[in-house]
């Protein structure tokens, strides 16, 4: 496979999973590192279109853990964002303006985006 097709067949495939373009538009909005905990809260909430009070704990504790051992590495990995354990915040990655265009271009045309979703 040619370089650039497999650059691009990464990109969709890192970018099919709804959780992690919910990431990246969070990130997209923020101008500061986020804390794991807000952007956990923060997916859940869009993931299950709930308020941010009606999310229970096992719903938040189960994305807490996807966020954790799938979604975040594979950001990660693609240089999309950068992962602090230590601090526990999450901030753009250097590869992140790269997707942005194609981030916001699925946001305009993909109705599983949450209600208020800016």
């Amino acid at each position: 496979m040619a370089k650039s097709t497999e650059a691009v067949t990464n990109t969709f495939s890192t970018l099919a999973d709804p959780v992690r373009r919910y990431v990246l538009h969070y990130l997209d909005e923020q101008e500061t590192p986020v804390s794991f905990d807000r952007l956990a809260t923060r997916v859940a909430v869009w993931h299950t279109d709930s308020d941010p009070d009606a999310v229970d704990d096992a719903t938040l504790t189960e994305m807490r853990t996807a966020l954790y051992h799938m979604h975040l590495p594979k950001l990660a990995e693609a240089s999309y964002i950068e992962w602090d354990k230590d601090t526990h915040t999450i901030r753009r990655g250097p590869n992140f303006d790269e997707i942005v265009p194609l981030l916001r271009l699925m946001a305009d045309h993909e109705d599983e985006l949450p209600a208020g979703w800016p």
